[in-house]
């Protein structure tokens, strides 16, 4: 019988980052002396994002010192092995308006595969985490729960959300978008992490993104498909590093892809 991998210590560490993580975001959260930049890609940047993978980095030179990491602000691969991918602020447009809707993901990738991922929102009082083989769980005010995907098995009774539609133009195809829309019963754009997050708690049945960055959605990846859902690329490669997302509860998987014409 093949043994399952534990990864139990990783998640355990990846907790302690996350505790990081938060002291520093919520420190700087509506900060009067934020200070913001913008890259080459013209996204923007805050001291709070880099200061984030900083001390994050240290944290994992100092209990997992053979592991390399890969983040937004401060670079690196992921290539065989085991790798920590890192956005240190999802949802930076939220962050430097004071909308509270935005998180530090954490993922632990072997061999090109995520295994743990922590995704911690203190602003809104959430985080949610999974390791592979051991389920995906939630923690806010109410406490901490094992979470599921829903069971909704037809596209017309379905909840969608994206994060920004006009993404869908340029890189994708809006119509597609359109036609999704228009084949569900409601839809949202909650946007970034939490589109995935309300997948895998059952919350939404479909998260749809045009255009993603690894670190976007490693930990969204192991999140999603251990609380029972699917996750893809556009064109159903199921990989968190292919430019484009799409998480379901799995019923609705494929029929959402032929919609979008994946």
């Amino acid at each position: 019988m093949r043994r399952v991998e534990s990864y139990e210590s990783d998640l355990d560490l990846a907790r302690l980052l996350a505790d990081a993580a938060d002291v520093i975001t919520t420190s700087r959260f509506r900060a009067l002396d934020l200070v913001v930049d913008r890259k080459p890609d013209r996204t923007p940047v805050t001291d709070a994002d880099t200061a984030v993978e900083d001390a994050v980095r240290a944290l994992l030179a100092e209990h997992r010192p053979d592991d390399a990491v890969a983040g937004e602000e401060r670079g690196g691969e992921v290539g065989s092995g085991r790798t920590w991918v890192l956005d240190p602020i999802d949802g930076t447009k939220n962050f430097l308006r004071g909308v509270p809707a935005w998180a530090t993901l954490i993922a632990l990738v072997v061999d090109g595969t995520p295994v743990v991922g922590m995704i911690s929102a203190p602003a809104l009082g959430r985080r949610w985490w999974a390791a592979s083989g051991t389920g995906a769980f939630s923690s806010d005010t109410f406490g901490v729960r094992r979470i599921s995907v829903s069971r909704v098995a037809a596209l017309e009774d379905a909840y969608l959300t994206t994060t920004h539609f006009g993404s869908w133009a340029k890189h994708h195809s809006q119509d597609a978008y359109l036609a999704l829309m228009d084949a569900t019963w409601e839809n949202r754009a909650f946007g970034d992490f939490w589109s995935h997050c309300l997948v895998a708690e059952g919350a939404m049945d479909i998260a749809a993104e045009a255009i993603v960055n690894p670190w976007d959605v490693a930990a969204a990846q192991v999140l999603v498909t251990e609380a029972g859902g699917r996750f893809s690329d556009l064109k159903g490669v199921e990989r968190y590093d292919r430019g484009s997302a799409l998480s379901t509860n799995g019923l609705l998987h494929d029929e959402t892809l032929r919609v979008l014409g994946g």
